[in-house]
């Protein structure tokens, strides 16, 4: 039995501070075998092995068993900023291109390199596009644009006889291929020789087109950390699902009405407050409910992703009404309601705002799947207390 001054040997303390994780994740380890304890002489408590400990440590972004501890290169939030891979998302949704934006979240290639970006980076097989169309068909007439997205991703998949070549190069070619046929197939005219807001645009309104606006907001929606719905694509990427699968993943965590319903919910709110926004501030605040569109978790005085978003719209009437409910209270606006403010500003159909941030969210996912490919496999274990009944 060691003494506790023996320097081979760590406490539980230092342990929890070498491997970044609380004192019960610790013997969490133990009781899985990553880990081996002794008794410390003298006193209460376990010694581990430092060799050990150093091992552990050693597998890096692994930290097996804990979820909420993800290392990932792709995505910062600071100071009420958003980057990705170091560069300011406001900066790349008005200077940028899509491709290059999702080139630098799939690669790490910078904008300025636009040599190796593939302008086609989104084209489509019109084989591929008719047999989305027909998935999404067979869902009924009332269905909304996602679940039209959930189906055809999951067909898409099965047609794909390459789908569980996890190689980089195949993984951003299928992305690529994989967005843009969901796109040419949704319920809609099919536009050629435009972005791929260009394209999504006619599929969401008659209005006259501004690609500009679809692609800055695909851009700045593209990603944001470890969101729910990124969380659940990259556990499933970390068990070396096909792409297809992670995107279902996500897609599946999305649909959550704490998640990918926020932008619905918000267009149902400035729908009201745009005839009388002190009525509908008043009515929200009487429900004791959050006002939609409103304040953020992480953000604390303002949101970049609107900012750049409102300012794509002008002196439209709808910002003025964003501008009268957010004077009177003591939040800010999200992405949430300035994607409602897009979509009442080009009377965009009402699930738009969904269908947009799922297809924009499948860029990042395949970000997040990419840098799971490269770690190791099934990392994600978590402890789980059993609290049912023993006999």
């Amino acid at each position: 039995m060691p003494s506790e001054g023996d320097e081979n040997y760590l406490t539980t303390a230092e342990v929890a501070r070498r491997l970044q994780v609380k004192p019960a994740t610790v013997y969490a380890y133990v009781s899985r075998g990553l880990l081996t304890s002794v008794r410390a002489r003298g006193r209460r408590g376990s010694l581990f092995p430092a060799a050990d400990v150093e091992r552990l440590a050693a597998r890096s972004v692994e930290h097996s068993g804990v979820v909420e501890r993800i290392e990932s290169e792709l995505t910062l939030l600071q100071d009420d900023n958003l980057y990705y891979r170091g560069h300011s998302a406001h900066s790349l949704a008005t200077t940028a291109t899509l491709p290059q934006v999702a080139t630098l979240l799939w690669t790490g290639q910078p904008p300025s390199d636009s040599g190796g970006v593939n302008p086609d980076l989104f084209g489509v097989e019109r084989e591929g596009v008719e047999l989305a169309r027909a998935a999404m068909e067979v869902v009924p007439a009332g269905a909304r644009l996602t679940d039209r997205l959930r189906v055809a991703v999951a067909v898409l998949g099965a047609a794909d006889p390459l789908r569980f070549d996890l190689s980089a190069t195949s993984v951003t070619a299928a992305a690529g291929r994989l967005i843009g046929t969901l796109v040419a197939a949704l319920p809609g005219p099919i536009v050629t020789r435009t972005t791929l807001g260009g394209k999504l645009w006619p599929k969401l309104t008659d209005a006259e087109p501004r690609p500009e606006v679809l692609d800055a907001a695909l851009i700045l929606l593209a990603d944001h950390g470890l969101a729910v719905s990124t969380v659940a694509a990259r556990v499933a990427a970390s068990a070396r699902a096909n792409l297809y699968a992670v995107i279902s993943a996500g897609l599946g965590a999305l649909d959550g009405q704490y998640h990918g319903a926020a932008p619905t919910l918000a267009y149902e709110f400035l729908d009201r407050a745009k005839h009388d926004p002190l009525k509908a501030l008043s009515d929200q605040l009487r429900s004791g409910e959050p006002i939609p569109g409103f304040g953020h978790r992480i953000y604390q005085h303002r949101d970049p992703r609107a900012d750049v978003l409102l300012e794509l719209l002008g002196d439209h009437p709808i910002v003025s009404t964003v501008h009268a409910i957010a004077e009177r209270t003591p939040t800010f606006p999200n992405s949430d309601l300035a994607i409602a403010a897009v979509m009442h500003a080009y009377g965009f159909r009402p699930d738009a705002g969904d269908a947009l941030f799922a297809l924009a969210r499948m860029i990042g996912w395949t970000a997040h799947a990419l840098e799971e490919y490269a770690a190791p496999a099934l990392r994600f274990r978590t402890l789980g207390i059993y609290t049912g009944q023993t006999t």
